[in-house]
């Protein structure tokens, strides 16, 4: 019989399991799945669907379905015990990686397609033959705006391999290398 937890933990708990719910829509993942997540990563030990089920009050096919896309994106860990015919599941907890898995799924989900929408809109306006001043202004906005996203893409696809902890210290080097940069240009721009 598993050992009731202090009331304190238990609130902090569900402050924890709203609080990442809440915060899916910035990361751009539903609710349910960001709930899931966050009560696997708050727990010690793997759990079942049922459990996740009760906890969460969700249904089975919205546990099932947020499980499966979590275990896509390696969010988590479907794991099994001999004797024992359900599937439980535990959280990866390295919050390096999991920021990164979300930013790359973010990347791909979003951002690439983006881009390809871009390209559409050039090929139309090409279409129409690219005769007026207009167009071929508009053609180069799409064109900066094309350019922006795939820097963006190759900068993160650059920079996602070294986000972990045991890059920590060459991280907060660039990060500092950026803020000096910044005040330095921002007194240049003060002096002008």
């Amino acid at each position: 019989m598993a050992e009731k937890r202090p009331q304190a933990y238990e609130e902090a708990l569900d402050q924890f399991v709203m609080l990442w719910g809440d915060m899916a829509s910035a990361w751009g993942i539903n609710k349910t799945m960001s709930q899931i997540h966050a009560l696997l990563y708050a727990e010690s030990h793997p759990l079942d669907t049922d459990t996740i089920m009760d906890t969460l009050d969700i249904s089975r096919g919205n546990a099932n379905m947020n499980l499966r896309r979590l275990l896509d994106w390696e969010l988590i860990h479907k794991e099994t015990f001999p004797g024992d015919r359900k599937d439980y599941y535990s959280a990866e907890t390295d919050v390096w990686k999991i920021v990164s898995t979300i930013i790359r799924e973010r990347q791909q989900r979003e951002i690439a397609p983006i881009r390809k929408n871009l390209e559409k809109c050039i090929k139309t306006l090409e279409s129409g033959g690219l005769n007026d001043e207009e167009s071929k202004e508009f053609k180069v906005r799409i064109e900066d705006y094309m350019e922006f996203l795939e820097m963006f893409e190759r900068f993160t696809g650059a920079l996602l391999p070294y986000i972990n902890k045991k890059n920590l210290k060459f991280l907060k080097q660039l990060v500092k290398l950026v803020e000096v940069k910044e005040s330095l240009t921002g007194k240049k721009e003060a002096n002008d």
